[in-house]
């Protein structure tokens, strides 16, 4: 026990309780404490009381960096995320959504008795998950030690886009799917509306006029569908993107900066045209032909002709995801990484997409002479 002595107070450097849900680090003193110098291979420990394994303890602030990394590049790649609907399943393969209708409003008749049989009409959805979708690498130790980058941060980033492109790919095919579809709702007093198409016109895709037009008639569209006024995402390719923010009048649009959000020099920050947030990503299908049928793997119908399909608008009831796994990072444990050399890390996520409401889907297109 280490005692120091400042005047007359004695201080104990062991008597100083630890913050709760804290640990210490390999950069403290674990590396120092006898037997983790150099670990062996089944060796443990006592940490807290607990039988650890003694390499899980020395390298366990690595894979919660690794972890923290694999989650920032998939937030910060994702763009899907958030403006749609969005349910978690536990101990279920499944999310079921329901529709009702509309109701009528009759007048009524002096001496007869209210039996309430003006029930709306329901109908319902149901939405299944996907298989497991996975993204891996093998990390040799070697090839660490040799690299003048750091390996395990590229390989973060790396899985962390690939689950975010996977998953909005899914979600922009679905929302254009459902500007597709009509209602599930056809009784009376219906039928509800279904989703509708903007057309631009003969390769207009990038005709700035043509899509500030789009935006309002899209306004209209679903401010006479009675959609909420919030909540309304664009999104857009690239190109399409900066030939809007970049020709367009600003009366027009929206310019909303702040200390984080980016300036007009770099194209970034955040834009509104008839109150509807524009986003631009490569993972629309756009103008990308006849994708084929749902591939193995795959328990929902992303299939669809999109050749000349240039961009969506919506609410975030047009679609709706469902999460078994949501984002996580898994690697080899000490057994295998002394077998091998190296680690197998692995990110995985498991969730499904489906179309919910197509009154709040509406896609743009672009006739091609």
């Amino acid at each position: 026990m280490a005692t120091f002595n400042f005047g007359n107070a004695d201080f104990n450097a062991n008597a100083l309780a630890s913050p709760p849900n804290t640990r210490t680090t390999s950069i403290g003193s674990i590396n120092k404490d006898p037997g983790l110098g150099r670990t062996a291979f089944g060796e443990t420990v006592t940490i807290n009381g607990q039988q650890v394994s003694a390499y899980d303890a020395k390298y366990a602030t690595y894979l919660k960096i690794f972890t923290g990394e694999m989650f920032k590049a998939y937030e910060s790649a994702c763009i899907a995320k958030g403006t749609v609907q969005n349910r978690t399943l536990t101990n279920g393969k499944a999310a079921q959504f329901i529709f009702t209708g509309r109701m009528t409003a009759d007048y009524h008749i002096p001496g007869t008795p209210i039996l309430g049989s003006g029930d709306p009409p329901v109908a319902e959805k149901t939405i299944v998950m996907d298989d497991l979708l996975v993204s891996s690498a093998f990390v040799y130790d070697l090839d660490e030690t040799l690299a003048h980058y750091s390996l395990r941060s590229e390989i973060s980033a790396k899985i962390g886009h690939a689950l975010a492109e996977a998953y909005d790919k899914k979600i922009f095919r679905t929302i254009a799917l459902a500007a597709r579809e009509q209602h599930p709702i056809q009784a009376a007093p219906g039928p509800e509306p279904g989703g509708s198409t903007i057309e631009l016109g003969v390769q207009n895709e990038y005709n700035a006029q043509s899509l500030v037009d789009a935006f309002f008639e899209a306004a209209s569209i679903l401010d006479e569908k009675n959609m909420p006024q919030r909540g309304r995402t664009a999104v857009l390719s690239p190109r399409q993107y900066y030939a809007l923010i970049s020709q367009v009048d600003s009366n027009i649009l929206n310019r909303d900066y702040g200390n984080t959000q980016g300036n007009l020099n770099s194209g970034e920050g955040l834009y509104e045209i008839a109150g509807i947030s524009i986003r631009r990503s490569n993972n629309l299908p756009f103008l990308a032909g006849n994708l084929p049928n749902p591939v193995e793997g795959e328990n929902n119908n992303y299939a669809g002709d999109f050749t000349t399909h240039c961009g969506l608008i919506y609410y975030r009831d047009a679609a709706a995801v469902v999460e078994a796994i949501g984002p996580q990072i898994q690697t080899t444990g000490s057994d295998v990484h002394t077998l091998y050399q190296g680690d197998v890390i692995v990110g995985r996520m498991a969730m499904g997409a489906g179309t919910l409401n197509p009154a709040a889907a509406i896609e743009l297109t672009s006739a091609r002479a």
